[in-house]
């Protein structure tokens, strides 16, 4: 008799979880609490879906156990995280070593996703918000929804985090993690904008340059990262933003004097644009200061880092080294994902929990969370086929 599957949640690794479990003959049924499954992966890569990244490396993942986190990643990683999508219809596109579906559209790739489901006849159940996962004393589970009960073998908690504002975000997965005597990290907000202190960031709101963002705890420089930021009217965001920003909530809550050092011109080294500056001042003497940047940096940047009657070695130190003292970040609803959930010293590397056999967390239920660019659907992509195929636990068809 086929095995039954409840799977708690219809996002990325709950898709790859139902899929690779009903082609090992599992009867699944996923319970989606929005009207459709997939909203969050439509909204992933600002729309155009950053499936993967080349670039594998340890560090790309963050949590209590990296070291596990990257076990289950390497079992089922990039090559064949683009294999498999290749086989069901995605024709991929690398930007540098991001890689997306050629088409730019994550509705293309949730598409495919929910066609293969299909095809591979798993049941989806939308409008489902599950109340309880029950263990039976006679084995499986009953997973209670306001309205039914479903019996399972198996269960596989996938229903994300908080993060971001789409409807259905939840801590769900906290509470089930809880009711089965899992402990769990809290759900912090991991690659999201920070806010700085100071009332004056109108001025150079809707700015975006690229530039090198330092982060200090207590004084010192733990992590350097290059990119586009985006200068906004409560602080800083961007890529390079989202990077540190992990580091930097869980600093503050620790109550660590957290501040970001900002260089718009890291092309340069300090001496260097020092001697490029004077050039400049040489070139154009009929300038004013303020005018020598011109060119060099955008408009509501100058007014910032070069201030009326500034001195030229005050402008070459903003520009260089700009100093904001971080206050918080934006809301878990602003975040892109969230650090926390169950650790992985409690689950084993199929992701099933070491408490209660049958009972799997996947994706961001789990305390993994990535670096910015693919590495977050990495590790759903990677921990839905680890815990598909350990509950499933029969031959592919």
């Amino acid at each position: 008799m086929a095995k039954k599957i409840v799977i708690i949640g219809g996002g990325a690794s709950g898709l790859m979880a139902a899929i690779w479990a009903a082609r090992r003959g599992a009867s699944v049924t996923i319970l989606e609490r929005n009207d459709r499954p997939g909203r969050k992966l439509l909204a992933t890569g600002n729309g155009r879906c950053n499936l993967t990244n080349l670039l594998q490396e340890r560090q790309c993942y963050r949590g209590s156990d990296p070291d596990s986190a990257f076990r289950i990643i390497s079992r089922f990683g990039v090559q064949e995280t683009i294999a498999f999508f290749s086989s069901l219809g995605v024709y991929t596109r690398n930007r540098d070593g991001w890689i997306y579906p050629y088409t730019g559209q994550a509705g293309s790739v949730l598409q495919i996703l929910l066609m293969e489901a299909a095809y591979r006849g798993v049941k989806i159940k939308t409008r489902e918000t599950v109340t309880a996962v029950e263990a039976e004393s006679g084995g499986g589970f009953s997973v209670r929804t306001a309205g039914w009960k479903y019996e399972a073998d198996a269960v596989i908690v996938a229903c994300g985090s908080p993060a971001s504002e789409i409807e259905g975000a939840s801590d769900t997965a906290k509470s089930l993690a809880l009711s089965a005597g899992h402990s769990f990290l809290p759900f912090r907000p991991a690659l999201v904008p920070l806010k700085c202190r100071g009332g004056w960031f109108s001025r150079w709101a809707g700015v975006r340059a690229v530039a090198a963002v330092s982060l200090y705890l207590d004084g010192s420089c733990v992590q350097r990262e290059v990119g586009e930021l985006q200068l906004t009217g409560y602080g800083i965001s961007g890529i390079p933003v989202f990077q540190l920003s992990r580091y930097a909530v869980q600093a503050l809550e620790a109550g660590s004097r957290v501040s970001v050092s900002l260089d718009f011109l890291p092309d340069f080294d300090f001496e260097a644009l020092g001697r490029y500056l004077s050039v400049r001042r040489e070139q154009c003497p009929y300038k004013t200061l303020r005018q020598q940047m011109v060119g060099l940096l955008p408009e509501k940047l100058i007014d910032v880092l070069a201030p009326p009657d500034a001195q030229p070695d005050t402008v070459l130190s903003n520009i260089k080294a700009f100093s904001l003292e971080v206050s918080g970040p934006l809301s878990l609803g602003q975040a892109q994902v969230c650090s926390g959930g169950v650790p992985l010293g409690e689950l084993t590397d199929s992701l099933e929990s070491r408490r209660v056999p049958g009972l799997y967390f996947t994706g961001e239920a789990a305390d993994v969370d990535g670096a910015c660019g693919g590495y977050n659907l990495q590790w759903a992509w990677s921990s839905g086929t680890a815990a598909g195929l350990s509950a499933s636990g029969g031959e592919e068809k």
